[in-house]
């Protein structure tokens, strides 16, 4: 068995449409960056490679590569789920959390955990998603950003 741990941060962006574990939330801004921007699903890819050993996601998605711009990033969790298939490993489970102060996020995470064992392609009950906030301190607790940390099981094929 092994394990990785993924962190991601990213500013918030009131021009844009907020994806969080593959997830559209209307009701909150979106947060800027070079693909969708989903900090979610860019710390569970993280973790994932991170497990398997395999870099992380900016070396397999560059931020300044044109061919990532806008891009659903689940397309990257796909992309390192597969790596770490082929590497020999399966995800046993996904641990994940959420910081942010807007939108308030408890009411979608069930439909989060949800997505992201479909793109995972295993059961919601090997997904664990959990929103915080950070009771006004940092980036985060001012508004300006929503970060996630997350980590994921691996376990050899067999």
């Amino acid at each position: 068995m092994r394990v990785g741990i993924g962190e991601d941060l990213h500013r918030m962006d009131d021009g844009r449409t907020l994806v969080l574990g593959g997830v559209i939330i209307e009701e909150g801004p979106g947060l800027a960056g070079h693909s969708d921007a989903d900090v979610l699903l860019h710390a569970i890819t993280d973790a994932i490679l991170g497990a398997a050993a395999l870099g992380d996601i900016g070396h397999h998605f560059p931020p300044n590569d044109p061919r990532h711009a806008h891009a659903d990033s689940a397309d990257f969790l796909r992309v390192a789920l597969r790596l770490a298939r082929d590497a020999g490993w399966e995800v046993s489970n996904i641990d994940a959390t959420v910081r942010a102060e807007r939108p308030r996020l408890a009411p979608y995470v069930e439909h989060i955990r949800g997505r992201i064992a479909e793109i995972a392609g295993i059961d919601i009950g090997q997904v664990s998603v959990k929103a915080k906030t950070a009771e006004g301190l940092d980036a985060v607790g001012r508004g300006e950003a929503m970060a996630a940390t997350a980590i994921a099981g691996l376990v050899a094929r067999g």
